[in-house]
């Protein structure tokens, strides 16, 4: 039986944003993953994978990029170095290819509140921090119950390259960020591509000479805590935005929605309602969601513009040049896929939550973690990296920082719990 202050149950941004933190305290700690650091990022992204955030915003406690495009987005491969420098750097105690399969409240002596078991051997702990990410389970949507063997089923974070899947047509479930970048990817690589279209968020890449991030950011939106929304599931429900990155400075620009895809030949559908063996129904509404994603940007670039004016900006960036609506003509609702020679699913509808291995009563019916700031109702027990944890950007690379400042000073007693009100009243999924 080893023991250890405090483990961190993940090697990814979180979890090495809170190792520096514990290290800089001199806390004894351990970091735990199943692959090495970053192992999302390694397995669990496709082959042209980049950022949708600017370089500027890769920040983490101590460390931030330094290289020479700030304006650029990271490869997959180059987030990877650059957390792999990080942990080098503050000599994480990291313990690779461990899986954890069971944390439990701890029996043993008064030091340890927790047992948690790996596939390499049990510890003991006074404090845990599960800093796994948002990304639990690959979501499928229950229509797809119904599909047809003949078919291959792939979620995106499995998907590699269009050399990868079987021959034939595409259909892709799903036009957040992954789904309408796969899409484009196979389009341009020869593939005829249908897209099932569902809820989702519409933002130019650039706007008045700026990325949308620069705006989010500077808006206040990206630091909105949980506090500050009337509906806390619909917050952390909330879509990636339509937004691509690219390390190719000619193309960094450029916008990829659903107009773009569908001028480049991509057949687009409304939401997938059902797969009977291999027809495929949809829902009508896709003239409704792409209207409704439309108001949601201009709502939010009537905020730009205001920020703009109250700042004196006026003269510091480009004038307001507002993208196009987007417009969506002869909407399929019944596809044949067999007919069609389309041989793949591809589902990018998103993750839950999933944490089998807690055992321990703070899991919510949908399977994440009931917390506020990253405190359980378990004395010790902790988590950061989760989609709106506290902030809007909590769950981000550049805003994992925040959550795990807080958590550490909470852990180290530098912090007081929240207060009993809001704790009521924000302690949920």
């Amino acid at each position: 039986m080893m023991r250890v202050d405090t483990i961190i149950v993940g090697a990814g941004h979180a979890g090495l944003a809170v190792s520096r933190l514990l290290t800089d305290a001199g806390n004894d700690h351990v970091v735990l993953d199943r692959g090495r650091v970053a192992e999302r990022w390694r397995t669990e992204r496709w082959d042209s994978f980049h950022l949708l955030t600017p370089n500027w915003m890769t920040r983490l406690p101590g460390w931030c990029y330094t290289g020479p495009d700030p304006e650029g987005y990271l490869s997959s491969a180059g987030l990877i170095q650059h957390l792999e420098r990080y942990a080098a750097s503050i000599q994480a105690p990291v313990i690779p290819h461990t899986s954890v399969l069971e944390i439990t409240a701890a029996r043993g002596p008064a030091f340890a509140r927790f047992r948690v078991v790996t596939d390499s051997g049990t510890w003991q702990a006074r404090h845990v921090v599960v800093a796994t990410g948002p990304h639990g389970r690959a979501y499928l949507p229950a229509g797809l119950s119904g599909v047809s063997g003949r078919l291959e089923v792939v979620t995106a974070n499995s998907y590699c390259n269009p050399a990868a899947l079987p021959p034939g047509g595409v259909l892709v479930v799903g036009a957040s960020a992954s789904g309408v970048q796969i899409a484009d990817e196979l389009s341009r690589a020869g593939r005829e591509v249908s897209l099932a279209v569902g809820r989702h968020t519409r933002m130019p890449r650039r706007y008045r000479g700026m990325d949308s991030f620069w705006w989010l950011a500077a808006t206040g939106r990206l630091a909105r805590t949980i506090d500050e929304v009337r509906d806390v599931g619909a917050a952390r429900r909330e879509n990636s935005l339509q937004l691509v990155g690219n390390s190719d400075p000619c193309l960094r620009g450029r916008d990829l929605d659903l107009g773009v895809l569908q001028a480049r030949g991509v057949r687009l559908a409304g939401r997938l309602t059902e797969v009977v063996g291999t027809v495929a129904s949809f829902s009508s509404d896709l003239d409704k969601t792409v209207a409704d994603a439309d108001l949601r940007m201009h709502r939010f670039l009537d905020a730009v513009d205001q920020y703009v004016d109250d700042a004196g900006l006026t003269r510091e960036v480009l004038p307001a040049m507002r993208p196009r609506p987007a417009k969506v003509s002869d909407p399929v609702s019944r596809l044949d896929l067999a007919a069609e020679n389309i041989g793949t699913v591809l589902v990018a509808a998103g993750y839950r939550p999933y944490h089998p291995w807690l055992r321990l009563p703070v899991l919510a019916p949908d399977g994440s973690i009931r917390q506020r700031r990253g405190i359980t109702s378990v004395p010790g027990l902790y988590v950061v990296g989760q989609s709106f944890q506290h902030r809007r950007d909590s769950s981000f690379i550049d805003g994992a920082r925040h959550d795990a400042r807080y958590v550490v000073n909470h852990l180290l007693g530098r912090e007081p719990s929240p207060s009993a009100a809001g704790a009521n009243r924000r302690l949920v999924a």
